[in-house]
């Protein structure tokens, strides 16, 4: 892989359109590619692709020339595929707690269910639960906006979840019962 020269880098770091556009023509297949083997979704791989070049257009003025720029570039490409990785399973082991629990056949709208359900959840547990598993943010960001320790975030999301799966087993019993 050819390194693009230090002068198109610096111009895309200046706000050259230009130049960026023809640094994410460079990387762009490649780090698709890549993605697509980490994450073993080709869609995903184009959403995370485009993350990847956010981030690299937001963080390119922290380039400072100590590595190549392509192993820079697949750095921001690995941690935004970790990010999605953690992303999906987190909604995962959400869904897989739910997933026994929803499935019964004629029940009432399951979906008004969990959103009741949330509904429930004291005002903090609901808000770290809705950054994290809604808006997908991380638990450090969350900690950030919350203005609280990162390890309370984690167990305000843990304390919500199994409130959440508690709820839902407790109305599958209840219709079960009838």
């Amino acid at each position: 892989m050819e390194e693009p020269e230090p002068a198109l880098i610096r111009g895309a770091a200046a706000g050259d359109q230009g130049a960026f556009a023809e640094l994410v023509r460079a990387y762009q297949a490649q780090v698709w590619r890549f993605l697509r083997h980490l994450l073993g979704d080709p869609a995903l791989a184009e959403d995370v692709t485009q993350e990847t070049f956010i981030r690299v257009f937001l963080k390119l003025r922290t380039f400072h020339f100590r590595s190549k720029f392509s192993t820079w570039v697949f750095s921001v490409a690995r941690n935004a595929g970790i990010d999605a990785i953690r992303s999906r399973n987190r909604r995962s082991r959400l869904a897989e707690g739910l997933a026994p629990l929803t499935s019964t056949a004629g029940g009432p709208d399951r979906s008004l269910e969990l959103e009741t359900a949330i509904a429930t959840l004291s005002p903090k547990l609901r808000e770290a639960f809705l950054l994290v598993e809604v808006m997908g943010m991380r638990y450090h960001e969350v900690a950030g906006v919350l203005k609280i320790p990162e390890g309370t975030v984690k167990s305000r999301v843990f304390h919500a979840r199994s409130h959440l799966i508690a709820w839902m087993r407790a109305d599958i019993e209840d219709a079960d019962e009838m």
